[in-house]
């Protein structure tokens, strides 16, 4: 029987969370970066808390991200089950879902747990898989 099923592995993804809301870009070419330091969600397998800071860098096209609602959209993690790297991924595709930027970096800096410490990074757009 496998410690860790496919609805421990896909908890959160599929989960109602407020709209990202935008604006238009009056600008181009340039980088806006944003820091999260409180951000926190819960171990879809033991349930106990995990509390990390979550980074976003993205060049906006025509749509910039307004800050509320995002604020908004990482608070309703606070009490969703979902392992690190579902949260990266999935930030990273609601971002590119709502603003369409010319490029994104979500970096998820969790804290420790048991001694260990996890940092995982998604990038827009996806770089092509590698064959082996």
């Amino acid at each position: 029987m496998p410690r860790y099923t496919d609805r421990e592995a896909k908890a959160g993804l599929q989960a109602k969370l407020p709209p990202l809301e935008t604006f238009p870009n009056q600008f181009p070419d340039y980088e806006i970066a944003i820091e999260f330091p409180e951000f926190t969600s819960v171990c879809p397998k033991t349930g106990l808390p995990d509390f990390g800071t979550i980074f976003l860098r993205y060049v906006p096209d025509k749509k910039v991200l307004e800050l509320k609602s995002l604020k908004e959209y990482f608070l309703a993690y606070r009490n969703l089950g979902i392992f690190y790297e579902n949260v990266v991924n999935r930030v990273l595709e609601d971002i590119v879902r709502a603003c369409r930027p010319s490029s994104a970096v979500v970096r998820g800096e969790f804290n420790p747990r048991g001694g260990l410490r996890s940092v995982v990074e998604s990038r827009y757009p996806r770089p092509r898989a590698r064959r082996r």
